[in-house]
């Protein structure tokens, strides 16, 4: 199974965008996040323990220092439950990284720099544990899971483009915003399974403020104080998506490839906060958008992508709340 097979079974939608990346720039992107997907496994790892994780995550970064030999890891995994595509991905860590030496020295640079930093901080949030006191918490952890994802991929944008790499600096703070928002949404979709599985990354001054306990968070009993919450949240992760449309209209209109890497996880993203706000089923299971949503979106995105103003208007059109939903 090759990199872009793993790609494509781990996440359909991200593969979308990625494979619309120039050939260097998709083979880099593919190798990193699947590389990523990695270190999420260890660190999601439902059967292992806190220290087993942490040992593990140290591991792997001893790997990607080239410290290690990587069938540490890959033995780990041989019998595990493979109906969870990640420990696919884990499985076949060894070709990934013959994929990432294949790539220029520079890229390979910064896909390692990347990826080991972020491992670090899932070790080290998996040593502190759920606790998100404030939202200050909340974006340190979501900045090493998904911020400094957003460097990874700008830097890779910069060491193909020129015009990228003149205003790198000015871009990079957005970048960080643009996985702010990316994983503010994931966190709002994945509420329930996160407190099945003993995580809440809900803050709680967020709570505080509402004064609601994490547990009648999930209580239908307590349905509208758990909804103010939530546009705690929704509104949170609005402000970051701002930012990422301003990231996306500064990438140069004739790199269409690029923007398209970007527009649609953006599109993806603020439709499916659209169809989460003032929604209660978020508490019960994930709210997702449809297939059809995202061809549209797909569609619609690779005819105009390369027009900011229609990226103004159609991130209004797809932030519009359906009036069922919200309970107008």
């Amino acid at each position: 199974m090759n990199s872009r097979d793993l790609l494509r079974i781990t996440s359909r939608t991200f593969a979308l965008g990625i494979e619309r990346l120039p050939h260097i720039l998709c083979d880099a992107a593919t190798v990193a996040y699947l590389l990523l997907r990695v270190s999420d496994y260890l660190e999601d790892n439902e059967e292992m323990g806190a220290d087993a994780k942490i040992a593990l995550l140290n591991l792997w970064v001893n790997v990607l220092r080239e410290e290690a030999g990587v069938e540490q890891i890959t033995s780990k995994v041989l019998d595990v439950d493979v109906s969870n595509p990640d420990a696919i991905v884990t499985q076949h860590a060894r070709e990934i990284l013959l994929h990432l030496h294949s790539l220029p020295y520079d890229v390979q640079e910064i896909i390692v720099q990347h990826v080991i930093s972020s491992t670090q901080g899932m070790a080290r949030w998996t040593k502190t544990g759920p606790n998100v006191n404030d939202e200050a918490d909340l974006d340190d952890y979501m900045f090493e899971v998904a911020g400094r994802v957003g460097y990874l991929v700008t830097q890779l944008f910069a060491w193909y483009s020129l015009t990228i790499r003149r205003k790198e600096k000015e871009i990079m703070p957005l970048a960080r915003e643009f996985g702010l928002g990316l994983q503010t949404v994931n966190v709002i979709r994945g509420l329930r399974e996160d407190f099945d599985r003993g995580w809440i990354y809900v803050p709680r001054k967020f709570l505080t403020v509402i004064g609601i306990s994490s547990e009648e968070l999930f209580d239908p009993e307590h349905r509208q104080e758990a909804l103010k919450v939530l546009d705690l949240l929704t509104d949170k992760a609005e402000r970051h998506l701002r930012n990422a449309l301003t990231y996306v209209k500064s990438l140069p209109w004739w790199l269409h490839g690029i923007r398209l890497g970007c527009i649609f996880p953006l599109m993806f993203a603020i439709r499916t906060l659209a169809v989460s706000r003032r929604n209660a089923q978020v508490f019960d299971s994930e709210a997702k958008i449809t297939h059809e949503e995202v061809k549209r979106i797909v569609m619609d995105a690779t005819l105009w992508g390369w027009s900011n103003s229609w990226l103004d208007s159609y991130y209004q059109k797809l932030n519009i709340v359906n009036k069922e939903q919200a309970g107008l």
